[in-house]
């Protein structure tokens, strides 16, 4: 890549040695810890959902309380409210044994496999895809950010 406006940059070049499947690999693993990732938002939402349905509760048995359903109010506190989601567990404890159990031990193999392979670069599948997708010299497809199209060669 000779010209300096040809390409990505080199932070997502591959290194010499780095074979098509070695990038391909590494962009499966790279896209199966994205998946985790989405996986952790909704583990997230389900934390803060079920945190704000439980708050509710509060409201509820006051609710139930007020228009004179003392049993039923003592019934939702009694059997509900602050409960467990699964045995011994509140969604936080969920998150966390699944942060420390999967998410973290997985984020630390992923990057350690790019260190190892690829010098630690990050997304070359993602960049070399970009490459072969894009158009040289047309307005939103430059290689990189910042880089004006104008400078960039034309198709040949």
């Amino acid at each position: 890549m000779s010209d300096h406006h040809d390409g990505p940059d080199a932070r997502h070049q591959r290194p010499p040695g780095a074979s098509d499947l070695t990038v391909e690999a590494l962009g499966a693993l790279s896209k199966a810890l994205e998946t985790t990732e989405r996986a952790r938002g909704h583990l997230y939402g389900f934390h803060q959902l079920t945190g704000t349905a439980d708050f509710e509760l509060d409201r509820a048995v006051k609710l139930l309380r007020d228009a004179g359903h003392d049993a039923w109010a003592d019934r939702v506190q009694l059997e509900i409210l602050g409960r467990n989601v699964i045995p011994g567990h509140w969604t936080f404890q969920i998150v966390e044994a699944y942060n420390s159990t999967y998410y973290e031990p997985f984020k630390r193999l992923e990057q350690a496999a790019r260190v190892d392979l690829v010098d630690g670069k990050d997304h070359l599948y993602e960049a070399e895809l970009k490459e072969v997708r894009r158009t040289n010299g047309v307005p939103d497809h430059t290689a990189r950010p910042g880089v004006d199209p104008d400078s960039e060669p034309g198709p040949s």
